[in-house]
Formats: structure tokens, sequence, C-alpha cells
């Protein structure tokens, strides 16, 4: 009967433990501090934030207007998210509870430490990248919003940057 009450004991020490580590945490940054990577990627004070439910064109990767033009639509992505970023002289707060595989931080990031509206969704809503929906549905309404509106990426053709990566990786 010992043995049971300790084995069930133990079992509620490592439940709860496990509980503190998925924590809500926070990063944050000077908006001049802040590195932007690519589209989906910043760094803060050394870390590297990868975009919570969000996946944006590779900075190799070509798309085409809505001429037919190609244009390096990656680099675009990075352009708009670094001039949201930089333009808004606010401090940027990145949330998360987890990292990826890379030891990257998982987050919701913001301008300014109010705000309600995501980095995340605006780069999906502006059309500068797709919802993840491999990780999350938390963007498919910003998805549809630029679609609707044939913004960014949406205005032609692209492959999903998921789709480029298996090819061109």
């Amino acid at each position: 009967m010992n043995k049971i009450i300790l084995v069930l004991f133990s079992i509620l020490i490592l439940f709860f433990n496990g509980k503190s580590y998925s924590q809500e945490k926070f990063i944050s940054g000077e908006s001049r501090s802040v590195k932007v990577i690519d589209g989906d990627t910043i760094k803060i004070n050394g870390e590297n934030i990868r975009l919570h439910g969000i996946d944006a064109p590779e900075m190799k990767q070509i798309c085409q207007n809505e001429n037919n033009n190609p244009y390096a639509c990656g680099v675009v992505a990075k352009e708009a998210l670094y001039n949201w970023i930089s333009k808004s002289k606010k401090k940027v707060y990145c949330y998360y509870s987890e990292r990826d595989r890379y030891k990257r931080i998982i987050g919701k990031c913001y301008l300014g430490a109010n705000s309600s509206n995501s980095l995340n969704k605006r780069m999906v809503r502006e059309g500068h990248a797709v919802a993840y929906t491999r990780y999350s549905n938390d963007y498919i309404g910003a998805q549809n919003d630029a679609k609707d509106w044939s913004r960014g990426i949406w205005r032609g053709k692209f492959d999903l940057p998921e789709e480029w990566r298996r090819k061109n990786k």
C-alpha cells in the first residue's frame, strides 16, 4: 500500500512540475535592437524567435506578381517585417511557452506592451506569410482576408513556403 501511495505521489509531483515549464513567458527588446532574420524569424537579445503559426516565403523564394513577373517574395516579406518593427519605435514583446527542435522560441510578437494585434497576424493579413496550419489555426481568418483583398503573395502565384522548401532544399 505504501508503495502505491509513493508512486502516486511521485506521479503528482512530476505532473505539477511539468506544468510549471509550460507557463507563458516573454522576451522583449527595443525596436532598434531587434534583428529581422526573415519574414517569420526575429532575434531579440541573442534569442531566435520563430513567429508562431505563420510561414513566410523563404529568402531565396521567387513568386509571381499579378502581371506574372517574378519577384523575390521572401525578401519582400523580410523587408515588411523589418519596416514595421523599425518604424514603430516601440518595444517588441514576444510571448511564448515553448521552443522548437532548433531551440528557437515559438512566440506571438507585438509592437508595444499593450498591443492587441500581433506581428504574426499582420504578416498573414498583409499577404507576406501564410497561416501555418500544420502547427496552428490561429491565422486562417487573416489569411482569408489577404486572399479576399489580393494582398502580397495572393496577388499572383506562389508555392506555399513549406512546398518550396521541400522542392528546393
